[in-house]
């Protein structure tokens, strides 16, 4: 917007001076133009009465002053000769200017050229007798002092546009801060600082619109400061009573010698245990809904080698193999929230496990290209369709993986609901050679690793 600003400014400016100093230049010109003609029309008209008259004194006196206009002009007098006077001067060559002025009595102007002048300009007077004055007058003082004329004002324009270009950098700047301060109110408000407030200041429209959104934003961090408690609440008030519970039944399998009653007891463990799994889920999955915080530099391949490192001992009890590859410069910085990477493997890699055979590689790969850092996870099981691909991001929706079907089917909604408020993306494909492969991309740092 301020570049547009000075642009527009520079553009009124630019114009102005087109309507005023353009016409200035061209009415200068014109005159340079018509006082040289003149000058030259009235010494060419007094040699020529100089050259018709009838004593010996007018012939001298014709030559003399030719002679000094030679000297102190860029201009040469020429004369045919008369009856009684043939000055010392050179004759002009034949031509219809000179026809004119001697069968005529028609004086010539010509300047050489239809575009403003050439090098020189011919004038050619008639004379009494049948004769006649020609001065050839050279232009290029008159070109110095025309690139004098107009350069002289293609310099100021250059001076003037410089400085409207400040003025209207510092007035830009003046008109947009207010704008400024609410879209950095904005940036810091989606990156997750609730506490973002714009200042009232600028004109009426502005001070309305900033008084606007920081109400807005202050409804909204009441609302997600509401969302939080909540979680709280709900995480020490469900897990409690659950636990209690398994428990409990823990207690009445050990104390029952009735099969029957101990197979019922055992049946209503697991599902206290399901339970406990999904309310867990579910905690998880509103802490990330809740939980917003700016994201920040953070080194990609360190959070993934040490979640890896977690990883291994469970997957080495299967025989899976865990590979890290990467085609990425050095170490990159991704913007995320500080515990999102950690939460966004933990699922990924979970469900990679649950679903790879034993003896299977996952191959976890990591990508930098074009400001974004791709973080993939690539895995040997029966992978998805494309049916059970446009699913996997719903809530309690389970895939039909090798290893059992007792998650709460909210990992890769979890997985979503982080990347996405990290600024990034995560999409499922199919792995080359069969497998699912889960890539995550995410904004690249402007921070290098080293």
């Amino acid at each position: 917007m301020n570049r547009q600003l000075i642009r527009s400014y520079i553009l009124l400016v630019a114009v102005a001076i087109l309507l005023f100093t353009v016409p200035v230049a061209f009415t200068l010109t014109k005159q340079l133009r018509d006082d040289t003609e003149l000058s030259v029309l009235r010494e060419a008209k007094t040699m020529a009465l100089l050259l018709g008259g009838s004593d010996s004194v007018s012939c001298e006196a014709l030559t003399e002053v030719a002679r000094a206009y030679d000297l102190e002009t860029p201009g040469t007098v020429q004369a045919t000769p008369d009856r009684t006077c043939a000055p010392a001067l050179p004759a002009p060559a034949a031509d219809p200017a000179l026809t004119r002025a001697v069968t005529d009595n028609t004086p010539t102007t010509d300047w050489g050229s239809d575009f403003i002048w050439g090098k020189h300009l011919t004038v050619t007077v008639p004379a009494e007798g049948d004769a006649a004055v020609r001065i050839v007058y050279s232009t290029s003082d008159m070109t110095t002092r025309f690139w004098q004329i107009w350069g002289f004002r293609a310099g100021l324009a250059v001076l003037v546009l410089a400085a409207a270009a400040a003025i209207g950098a510092v007035a830009a700047r003046r008109i947009t801060r207010p704008l400024r301060e609410l879209n950095s109110m904005a940036s810091r408000f989606s990156d997750g600082d609730l506490t973002a407030r714009s200042p009232v200041t600028g004109p009426a429209e502005t001070r309305t619109l900033a008084r606007t959104l920081n109400q807005g934003a202050e409804r909204l961090d009441t609302l997600v400061a509401s969302q939080r408690r909540f979680v709280a609440d709900a995480s020490h008030q469900l897990r409690t009573p659950l636990t209690a519970l398994r428990l409990s039944l823990d207690n009445i399998a050990d104390g029952v010698d009735d099969e029957s009653v101990r197979e019922d007891v055992e049946q209503a463990t697991a599902e206290v245990v399901r339970m406990s799994r999904l309310v867990n889920g579910l905690l998880v999955l509103a802490r990330a809904e809740a939980k917003v915080t700016a994201p920040e530099p953070l080194p990609l391949t360190d959070i993934v080698s040490e979640r890896l490192a977690v990883w291994r001992p469970a997957a080495d009890e299967r025989g899976v193999h865990i590979a890290l590859r990467g085609s990425a410069d050095g170490r990159p910085f991704v913007l995320a929230s500080p515990g999102h990477l950690e939460q966004v493997l933990d699922n990924v890699l979970s469900n990679a496990l649950e679903v790879s055979p034993d003896g299977a590689t996952i191959t976890v790969r990591i990508e930098a290209d074009a400001g974004e850092v791709t973080l993939s996870v690539l895995d040997e099981g029966p992978g998805m369709t494309d049916a059970e691909k446009s699913r996997a991001f719903d809530r309690f929706w389970r895939g039909q993986g090798l290893t059992g079907r007792s998650g709460s089917g909210l990992g890769l909604a979890v997985v979503r609901q982080l990347v996405t408020d990290d600024g990034g993306t995560v999409a499922l494909r199919d792995a080359p050679g069969g497998g699912l492969w889960v890539a995550v991309t995410l904004r690249a740092s402007p921070r290098s690793g080293g």
